[in-house]
C-alpha cells in the first residue's frame, strides 16, 4: 500500500492505496459504507467542506472485545474509501505504540498510516478541510472531547469512522465509546472467539496483575472471554 508520505502528506495523516489516488475520488454506489453526498463528486477544494459539495456526514463505530477484528474493519472500511477515491485520514492514541508508533495496526498485522496524537482537540486540529472520511482507533483511549469532535467533523458532512472496545476489563462500559455508539447512525459489535471455551467472547479478560482502567496490551496481557469464562478481576496467567 503506498502513503501520503509519497505526496507529502504524511505528517498530515492522509491514506492512500497508490499516489495517484489523490488526483481526485468517485462514488462507488456498490461500495458498502457509502454515504450521501452530491451526484458528481470531485475532491473538495482547500477552502471547502464536503458538506458544501453536499455531503451529508455520519459516525460509525465498531467495537467489541480484545481480538474481535475491530481495527481490521476499520482498516476495511478505510480501503474501500480509498477505492473510491475519497481523500481520507487516519488517527490513533498516541499511547497505543504497541505495534508501530504511526500507523494503525491490527492485531493481525494489516496496516494503515496514521498520525498519533495524545488528545481529541488535537486530532480536531490536524484534519484538513478536504478530507471526506476520518478514521479514528482505539477511540476508548481518548478523552471525552472526542464525542464533541465526532460529532463536529459529521456535521462538516465527513464520514466518521471509530473503532474501539465497549467494555473495560471489568466488563463496565468503556468511556467514552457508550457516547460515541449513542451518536452514532450505525454501530456494529463484533465479536471474537473464547480462549477457554472456544464459544463467541464479548469480553476482554486482563491475565495480568494490574488495576489501572487503561492499560495498552495485546496477547501477553489479555485473553478474549465469552460471558460465562470471564472473570471480573485481575488475574495471573493460567489462572481461571
Amino acid at each position: 500500500m503506498g502513503t501520503a508520505k509519497d505526496r507529502g502528506g504524511f505528517s498530515a495523516g492522509l491514506v492512500a492505496l497508490d499516489p495517484t489516488l489523490y488526483g481526485g475520488f468517485v462514488r462507488h454506489p456498490a461500495l458498502d459504507g457509502d454515504f450521501d453526498g452530491p451526484s458528481s463528486s470531485r475532491p473538495p477544494k482547500p477552502d471547502e467542506t464536503p458538506r458544501s459539495l453536499g455531503y451529508v456526514g455520519r459516525i460509525e463505530v465498531v467495537c467489541g472485545s480484545m481480538f474481535s477484528g475491530k481495527t481490521e474493519e476499520l482498516i476495511r472500511r478505510v480501503k474501500r474509501a480509498l477505492y473510491a477515491r475519497q481523500s481520507v485520514q487516519a488517527f490513533k492514541p498516541r499511547i497505543d505504540n504497541r505495534y508501530d508508533a504511526t500507523r494503525i495496526v491490527s492485531h493481525g498485522a494489516t496496516a494503515i498510516e496514521a498520525v498519533p496524537v495524545a488528545t481529541s482537540e488535537s486530532l480536531m486540529s490536524r484534519v484538513l478541510p478536504g478530507t471526506v472520511v476520518v478514521a479514528i482507533d482505539e477511540a476508548q483511549f481518548f478523552d471525552r472531547g472526542i464525542v464533541e469532535v465526532a460529532n463536529e467533523l459529521a456535521d462538516q458532512g465527513r464520514r466518521v469512522i471509530l473503532a474501539g472496545l465497549d467494555q473495560d476489563y471489568l466488563g463496565r462500559p468503556f468511556p467514552p465509546m457508550p457516547d460515541l455508539m449513542a451518536i452514532a447512525e450505525d454501530v456494529t459489535k463484533v465479536r471474537a472467539v473464547c480462549t477457554v471455551c472456544g464459544g463467541t467472547a464479548s469480553r476482554s479478560q486482563r491475565i495480568i496483575q494490574e488495576g489501572a482502567t487503561v492499560l495498552v496490551g495485546g496477547a501477553d496481557s489479555y485473553e478474549a472471554r465469552c460471558r460465562a469464562c470471564f472473570r471480573p478481576r485481575d488475574m495471573r496467567p493460567g489462572e481461571g
